[in-house]
């Protein structure tokens, strides 16, 4: 596939959905790679690897980072259709980071902060897309994701500490216009929803009482971008001190 469409929706809007990219024996396969991870791996990972919002109940794992571990995930970074779908969108070369697992637990009330991705890779140019593929019905109730149409192309939004786990700095100053333009990424286990690294997005709390929503997702960078260092340690060390104010051992 060449995602001619995809790639000029992209470029517009700063995100793109792309329905069921995976066959369905794949998509069956990830998903129980996934329950073995969380299994066998996560009880023995570090704070911060793997974020709860209450780490004496189990079933409110809410991120996991840093699943290059496993091999599984370590090898799953190579597959064939997440990279030619990030290459076309980015449009040239990329290399990928470890994948990353989120969820809104059911009843839990955590929100996504509104933010840009770019914020916290710190990279030039912000060539660096997010591939995010659904785990289970995604929604209005259950927190689906909420993208600012068009915004990657405006720059940089002022930043502050959230004090919200696994998203550490957030868009203070988010704006009535920004509510209006936003569009919400509906989706069925199987689609993933790509997102340019300027692209300001967020999510609701998820408001059901039964319903998880959970995800899988990849990070792809271009090989034109260099990173900022010393916006990066600024970052970082933040990211550090709030992980520490709140007990974490990372």
């Amino acid at each position: 596939m060449t995602f001619e469409l995809e790639k000029q929706q992209f470029d517009q809007h700063g995100f793109v959905i792309v329905r069921q990219l995976l066959a369905e024996s794949e998509f069956t396969e990830l998903k129980q790679n996934l329950d073995r991870y969380i299994r066998d791996v996560v009880p023995g990972l570090p704070d911060g690897d793997a974020f709860y919002q209450d780490r004496s109940r189990p079933e409110t794992l809410k991120q996991m980072q840093r699943m290059g571990g496993d091999a599984y995930f370590r090898d799953y970074i190579n597959h064939p259709k997440w990279k030619a779908l990030a290459e076309a969108m980015i449009g040239e070369p990329a290399t990928v980071d470890q994948p990353e697992w989120f969820n809104k637990p059911p009843a839990t009330h955590h929100v996504t902060p509104p933010h840009q991705d770019n914020y916290y890779f710190c990279l030039k140019p912000a060539n660096v897309l997010t591939m995010w593929m659904a785990l289970d019905p995604v929604d209005a109730e259950n927190g689906c994701l909420r993208y600012v149409d068009g915004s990657h192309l405006r720059g940089y939004r002022k930043h502050a500490k959230s004090q919200i786990l696994g998203f550490s700095q957030g868009i203070m100053d988010f704006t009535t216009d920004d509510f209006n333009r936003e569009v919400a990424a509906i989706l069925q286990p199987g689609d993933v929803v790509v997102h340019h690294g300027m692209a300001i997005h967020r999510a609701d709390a998820n408001l059901s009482q039964t319903r998880h929503r959970r995800s899988f997702a990849m990070v792809f960078t271009g090989v034109s971008c260099q990173r900022d260092e010393e916006a990066f340690a600024r970052y970082s060390e933040s990211a550090r001190e709030q992980h520490n104010a709140m007990g974490l051992k990372t």
